[in-house]
C-alpha cells in the first residue's frame, strides 16, 4: 500500500466517498506523494513516452509554428512563450534550437513554464540551459502574467481530472471512489441523482465530464481574446459525441488498475476536443481544428524535415528517423511502432482576427 493510498483511505473513512476528480487530483498532484511530484514519469525507464521524446522533429516544427504565429500577431516585443506541462523540457529545447533562424523572435521571448513537479523542473532547467533564456516557473495557469502570448500544451489536457456519471432509472448518479467490505479502494455510485444533469440517457450509460479541462481552456481563451496570441493543444482524444469512460492508468508502459497504486501510476483520460472548442468559443476566442496529428505535422513539413535529417545520418540513425516518422504521422507499420497520427489531434485557439495558424488551413 502506498503512503498516498493510506491517506486516501483515511479521508474516505472520515468524510465518505470522494469523486474521481478529487481522487485524480490527489493521485497526480499531492504535494508529497503525488505521481508528478514524486517521480520521473517520462522515458524508457519511466511509465510513458511523449512525442518530443520520440523525435527532435516534433519540437522543431512546433518552434517554427510559433515563429509564424508570432509574426501573424504583429511580432510583439516582448511576448510570453508558455508551455503547459513541459515534461523533461525536450519540446521547448528543440523548438528554441529550431528558431535560431529567427533571432528577432528569440530576442522577444519571455519564457514561462507551468509545472508542478520539482523533479521535472530540474530536467527542464538542464534541457534549456543552452538556449540562453531564463525560464520562469509557475504552478498554475492563473499565475501567468498579462500580455500577448503563445501557449503550447502537448499532452497537458489529458492529465486534468474528470468526473464520471452513470445513468440510473432516476437520473445521473456520480461515480465515486470509496471502500469495499475489506477496506480496499473501489468504485461506487452516489445514492441520489445529480440535480444538475438533466440530459437523456440509457440505464448504465457512463458520461465522462472534463469540467477541469473546460475551465482551464475557458480562462486561457478569454486571455487570448483580450490580450492577443494563440494556443496549440496536441493530445489524444476525440472530436464528437462523448465516448463514455476513458479513464486509464499507465505504469511501466502498460495499462494498470486506476485504483491499484495511487501516486505510483499515471492517470489520464481522452480529451474531449469538441467541448474544449466550445469552451474556447464561449470565451470569445477563435478555434481552428481539431485536425489529426499526422495531417498537422505533415502540413508543417515533417516529411521534408525527415528527408533533410536522413542526408547526414548513418544507417542506424536513418532507421530511427523512419520509425519516428511512422509513429508520429504514419500508419504504424514500422516494426515496434504504434501510430499517433490519428489518435492524437491538434487544436488551435487564437485571438479573433488572427490569421489561420499553419497546419490548420481548411480546418473547420
Amino acid at each position: 500500500m502506498t503512503p498516498l493510498e493510506t491517506l486516501i483511505r483515511e479521508m474516505i473513512v472520515e468524510t465518505g466517498p470522494i469523486s474521481i476528480e478529487i481522487y485524480m487530483k490527489l493521485a497526480l498532484g499531492h504535494l508529497e506523494h503525488g505521481y508528478y511530484t514524486s517521480k520521473m514519469p517520462l522515458g524508457e525507464s519511466g511509465d510513458f513516452i511523449t512525442a518530443p521524446e520520440i523525435s527532435q522533429m516534433f519540437g522543431e516544427l512546433i518552434g517554427l509554428w510559433c515563429v509564424a504565429v508570432w509574426r501573424a500577431m504583429g511580432a510583439p516585443r516582448p511576448f510570453l512563450l508558455v508551455e503547459l506541462g513541459p515534461g523533461r523540457g525536450s519540446l521547448m529545447a528543440d523548438a528554441l534550437r529550431a528558431t535560431k533562424i529567427a533571432p528577432d523572435f528569440l530576442s522577444a521571448i519571455d519564457l514561462h513554464l507551468v509545472e508542478t513537479s520539482e523533479i521535472l523542473r530540474r530536467s527542464q532547467r538542464a534541457a534549456l540551459a543552452a538556449s540562453g533564456l531564463v525560464p520562469k516557473w509557475h504552478t498554475s495557469v492563473e499565475d501567468l502574467p498579462a500580455g500577448p502570448m503563445i501557449i503550447i500544451a502537448n499532452e497537458f489536457f489529458d492529465c486534468l481530472p474528470v468526473r464520471h456519471f452513470v445513468r440510473g432509472v432516476d437520473g445521473w448518479h456520480e461515480r465515486l471512489v470509496g471502500l469495499d467490505g475489506t477496506g480496499q479502494l473501489c468504485f461506487g455510485l452516489a445514492p441520489g441523482p445529480d440535480p444538475g444533469l438533466a440530459m437523456p440517457g440509457e440505464p448504465g450509460e457512463v458520461l465522462e465530464a472534463g469540467f477541469a479541462a473546460m475551465h482551464v481552456m475557458a480562462g486561457l481563451a478569454a486571455r487570448l481574446a483580450a490580450q492577443g496570441g494563440a494556443l496549440l493543444a496536441i493530445d489524444y482524444g476525440y472530436d464528437g459525441p462523448p465516448r463514455g469512460e476513458t479513464l486509464q492508468a499507465v505504469q511501466r508502459h502498460r495499462f494498470a488498475d486506476p485504483l491499484a497504486d495511487p501516486g505510483g501510476a499515471d492517470l489520464t483520460a481522452h480529451v474531449d476536443f469538441r467541448n474544449l472548442a466550445r469552451a474556447a468559443r464561449a470565451s470569445g476566442a477563435a478555434v481552428h481544428g481539431p485536425v489529426p496529428q499526422g495531417e498537422f505535422l505533415a502540413r508543417l513539413g515533417l516529411h521534408e524535415r525527415a528527408v533533410a535529417l536522413r542526408k547526414r545520418a548513418n544507417a542506424r540513425q536513418c532507421a530511427a528517423i523512419d520509425a519516428a516518422l511512422d509513429r508520429l504521422a504514419g500508419d504504424g507499420t514500422a516494426a515496434g511502432s504504434a501510430s499517433m497520427a490519428r489518435l492524437f489531434k491538434a487544436l488551435a485557439v487564437t485571438a479573433p482576427g488572427l490569421d489561420v495558424p499553419p497546419g490548420f488551413e481548411g480546418a473547420a
